[in-house]
């Protein structure tokens, strides 16, 4: 079971506790997890997250190549394959919109994010 993220926080469920969610819901808290959270950012697991922060670094030319290596790399060790990446740049300056399609075991799914 994985707890529920909404707008970077834990989701409370008004019992002093927090939402809990299963099944291919669980998988995409995961994944929003791995693709929001700074790689190398906790110290013992410096390989959970993704650079996708950095991409305002990257030329406008190249942002999307990157957001497809930095996407792989957070989830290599998910059990999902990457369909395809998208982004859309934000209002705010250096903040993007990134949209990952997956594959789970036949299903297609999609995530997004603000980063």
């Amino acid at each position: 079971m994985e707890a529920r993220i909404h707008n970077g926080d834990y989701l409370p469920d008004g019992l002093g506790g927090i939402v809990r969610c299963r099944g291919t819901d669980a998988l995409l808290e995961r994944v929003l997890f791995r693709l929001t959270a700074h790689r190398g950012g906790l110290p013992p697991l410096p390989e959970l997250g993704s650079r996708l922060y950095l991409l305002s670094r990257e030329p406008a030319s190249q942002r999307l190549s990157a957001a497809r290596q930095y996407v792989a790399e957070a989830l290599a060790e998910e059990a999902v394959t990457v369909t395809d990446v998208s982004i859309t740049p934000e209002q705010t300056p250096g903040r993007v919109h990134v949209t990952v399609l997956l594959d789970y075991q036949g299903t297609e799914l999609s995530v997004s994010a603000v980063v």
